[in-house]
């Protein structure tokens, strides 16, 4: 059994009727905590980058063995490749951390005390990311910490987190 964490509404013309398709999480990963919350990609993590890694080191193998300027080329195409993972990847991450730190500015706002609404731009952006994972419950009390200078890592917030927030749709 899944548990539907959003719904995707799809029209293929005009007049057609709205088809809609529940976002699920898999029973296993109905809960989160800081030792379960990295999002892996499996056809990402385990297959694309892998392979352009291997077609570099192979590309190099062939540069070493046979030197000129069609294995020289592979080396640079299979690093370029390579490279358009990585910067793939990061540009989505970086497009994720600023919507975060978008949603988690207007949240804090929403469910901080008065006194601490000062702090909220005082906050990095990797506070903000992690303090997504907080209950509205916690959030003045880890606000406070981080202020006070008791808290300055993600993984120090992270870690703190009692009541943990899911965060599902995630690049």
């Amino acid at each position: 059994m899944a548990a539907t964490v959003g719904v995707v509404h799809c029209t293929f013309g005009p007049g057609e009727p709205a088809i809609e398709w529940p976002l699920e999480a898999p029973m296993a990963d109905r809960e989160q905590s800081y030792k379960s919350h990295t999002r892996w990609l499996p056809g990402f993590h385990f297959f694309v980058m892998p392979v352009l890694l291997i077609n570099l080191i192979n590309a190099l193998r062939h540069v070493v063995q046979a030197p000129s300027r069609h294995t020289a080329w592979e080396v640079i195409f299979g690093a370029a490749l390579l490279m358009l993972g990585f910067l793939s990847r990061i540009m989505a991450l970086t497009v994720q951390d600023r919507v975060i730190r978008l949603e988690e500015r207007l949240r804090l706002r929403q469910t901080l005390p008065a006194d601490l609404v000062a702090n909220i731009d005082a906050l990095s952006h990797r506070q903000l990311v992690a303090l997504r994972f907080a209950s509205d419950a916690e959030l003045a009390d880890l606000v406070r910490e981080i202020a006070g200078g008791r808290l300055a890592t993600a993984k120090e917030i992270k870690m703190r987190v009692k009541s943990w927030r899911p965060d599902w749709l995630r690049a």
